[in-house]
């Protein structure tokens, strides 16, 4: 006689009454693989708690990172891009960014906001990879001469955070014409002696780094970004050699003399605040 007896058979739970994981409660990181609860990589800065690894965040998440209590106000939020091209590929131009908009809930690749990082005022605009790859398009452009036009104005610090693929193919030169417009208005940052930090994030690769990304009074990364113009199947193809071991990583970068520090994101928020303390004194 079994010690044991089952008193029902079967699993008896209707199908309707099962309760489901809710989606994004748990994540996986890229690097080590290890299974990471979403609680913990808020309260971890989205940085692996195993290994260190720096997941890719945006706007938001920087936002609720660097200003204080996720205080701030919103700047230019109304700017969406046109299709002056007319501009098709698979798809219609204006389609993609209407799908775009409704699948991230942004108006574009950049946000811009105004507020405090330790008790000192602050020009954030940052970027956002999920808006068709973080990609440089007009009002990237614009968002970012209007924000450096409100630091000019108030006398406020800027901080550039960049994560992009490069210039956006849907709007051709109007895209590049971002390059000049941005670099001229950090040109006038620079001379009114007005703080510019540029943070390069993972990735930041194209017209971005050719640009604004690279113009910082300080320029500061993340641990393992992947920071270059071309990208290394191109170099490797255009000049027929093998590529140094970690190519266009922020280490390597730094090496080279293209970055002042590389910073762990759990330290970024007392490291820029400390940096502005020094320079406005």
């Amino acid at each position: 006689m079994s010690w044991f007896k089952r008193a029902k058979e079967g699993i008896t739970t209707k199908t309707e009454e099962k309760k489901e994981t809710p989606d994004g409660l748990w994540n996986k990181c890229p690097s080590c693989k290890k299974v990471l609860h979403n609680s913990e990589q808020v309260e971890n800065k989205y940085v692996c708690h195993h290994c260190g690894y720096h997941i890719r965040i945006g706007s938001k998440e920087y936002f609720e990172i660097l200003f204080d209590d996720n205080q701030f106000t919103e700047l230019f939020s109304n700017l969406t891009s046109g299709d002056p091209l007319h501009f098709v590929d698979s798809k219609k131009y204006t389609d993609r960014i209407i799908e775009t908009m409704a699948k991230t809930g942004l108006k574009d690749a950049i946000r811009a906001g105004v507020g405090k990082i330790e008790g000192q005022d602050l020009v954030i605009a940052c970027m956002d990879f999920d808006f068709i790859g973080g990609s440089m398009g007009s009002v990237v452009g614009e968002k970012i001469a209007r924000s450096i036009d409100y630091s000019l104005k108030n006398k406020i610090p800027f901080l550039m955070i960049s994560k992009s693929g490069g210039a956006r193919m849907m709007e051709a030169a109007f895209s590049l014409m971002q390059m000049a417009k941005t670099s001229a208005k950090l040109a006038l940052l620079a001379e009114a002696k007005i703080p510019y930090i540029s943070l390069l994030t993972d990735p930041t690769t194209g017209g971005v780094t050719a640009s604004y990304a690279m113009l910082g009074d300080i320029n500061i990364s993340e641990p393992g970004a992947m920071i270059g113009f071309a990208g290394p199947r191109v170099i490797k193809e255009t000049i027929k050699k093998d590529l140094p071991k970690g190519f266009q990583s922020a280490e390597f970068v730094l090496e080279h003399g293209f970055l002042d520090f590389i910073v762990d994101r759990r330290q970024m928020k007392s490291k820029i605040a400390s940096f502005l303390k020094i320079v406005q004194k």
